[in-house]
């Protein structure tokens, strides 16, 4: 996961990094994953542009083979 790190850095330079936790306390259902990570964006575009980017998609493919992940889109925070 180092080399996804160095490539999902380089990919979020129109992101802001909010908050990351190694481990959730999850109050009500079920959450799969080890660890969170919120990143804020200007605007959705902006998200789903850079989740798109080829940049972005490259660092994708790595974590995809590493773990089993969500990612979602909030607009209004």
């Amino acid at each position: 996961m180092a080399e996804y790190g160095k490539l999902a850095r380089t990919a979020m330079s129109t992101a802001k990094l909010l908050a990351f936790s190694p481990a959730v306390a999850t109050l009500e259902g079920q959450w799969h994953g080890t660890q969170t990570v919120l990143l804020e964006f200007e605007s959705v575009d902006a998200a789903n542009e850079w989740y798109h980017s080829e940049d972005y998609q490259r660092a994708a493919k790595l974590r995809h083979a590493a773990a089993e992940c969500n990612a979602v889109v909030i607009s209004g925070l």
